[in-house]
């Protein structure tokens, strides 16, 4: 009789993302703003794992997703040399707790036209 394999399970991290969004109806966005881009934090297994989520999250809601920027975990970011605020570290351990995607900050995107 053969044990079964036990996999050990890799902990959830949070990731910040940077994600630039274009316009879709519904999207929710200020008149006249021509896209966006999202400060996010994401649970994940590693930062492939939190982009998929957050991607599928933001379609989910209307929104058009471009394009994806990782930032990496708190602690790589902290090695690099980055502060992190309290108010940030708060939404990084909720979103870990929940195991979510949490838009911290919407930035809009206007034409100078």
């Amino acid at each position: 009789m053969t044990q079964p394999e036990t996999r050990k399970r890799r902990p959830q991290q949070v990731y910040t993302l940077v994600v630039e969004v274009g316009r879709k109806t519904g999207d929710g966005l200020p008149k006249g703003a021509t896209g966006a881009a999202l400060m996010v934090y994401a649970s994940g297994v590693d930062e492939d794992e939190a982009v998929r989520e957050t991607v599928a999250i933001l379609k989910q809601a209307d929104m058009a997703p471009l394009d994806v920027t990782g930032y990496g975990t708190a602690e790589e970011r902290l090695a690099q040399g980055q502060e992190i605020e309290a108010d940030e570290r708060e939404l990084m351990d909720r979103a870990l707790a929940e195991n979510a995607v949490i838009v911290a900050q919407v930035t809009p995107f206007f034409d100078k036209a």
